[in-house]
């Protein structure tokens, strides 16, 4: 969990750096963050202030930045509850938008051409709706523990060449697992 945080942290105050600049050319001084996610997201089995995106509150706090966060995340959220869950998180406008979802999918033997369909429909919606927002796609490998097809077939998903809308991306990594951007 402690990795998650550090990886969540670092990438968000990056990010952070350069919409502050860019903040100067808006009229709202609070920067908006939604979180749309699964159980990593949400906290599962952590008190509510443990989760990461509580910690991401308080580190901004800490820094005296103005950001205010959502965190629209589900235990057991799939690509497609998420597609059905962010129109009601539209209605506000948003900065910096992170995205983790499709573990759950690819524990259910959701194809991957679905998953990557439905990460790409959430990140049209969320772009129509905020031209200038920024973009974390937070994804996670499923571990190598099995000889399964869908695991290697999961491995092999990595695109070769850049996304439709090109976000940024970190790992969200187990013990003894490695990333793979969706």
């Amino acid at each position: 969990m402690r990795a998650i945080t550090v990886a969540v942290v670092s990438l968000a105050l990056i990010f952070f750096g350069q919409s502050m600049t860019a903040a100067s050319h808006d009229a709202s001084p609070v920067k908006r963050i939604l979180v749309l996610g699964d159980s990593l997201s949400q906290g599962f089995g952590l008190r509510s202030t443990q989760a990461y995106p509580a910690l991401l509150t308080e580190k901004l706090r800490a820094a005296n930045l103005s950001f205010e966060i959502t965190n629209a995340s589900q235990t057991g959220g799939t690509t497609d509850g998420g597609l059905h869950r962010l129109p009601a998180h539209l209605k506000r406008r948003i900065d910096i938008f992170v995205l983790e979802l499709g573990i759950n999918d690819a524990f259910r033997g959701v194809p991957i051409a679905e998953i990557r369909n439905n990460l790409q429909a959430i990140i049209d919606q969320v772009k129509a709706r905020n031209p200038n927002v920024r973009i974390i796609i937070a994804g996670m490998q499923l571990p190598n523990y099995a000889s399964d097809d869908y695991v290697s077939l999961s491995a092999r998903s990595t695109p070769t060449s850049p996304p439709k809308i090109a976000p940024r991306s970190f790992p969200i990594c187990s013990k003894g697992s490695a990333a793979i951007r969706f």
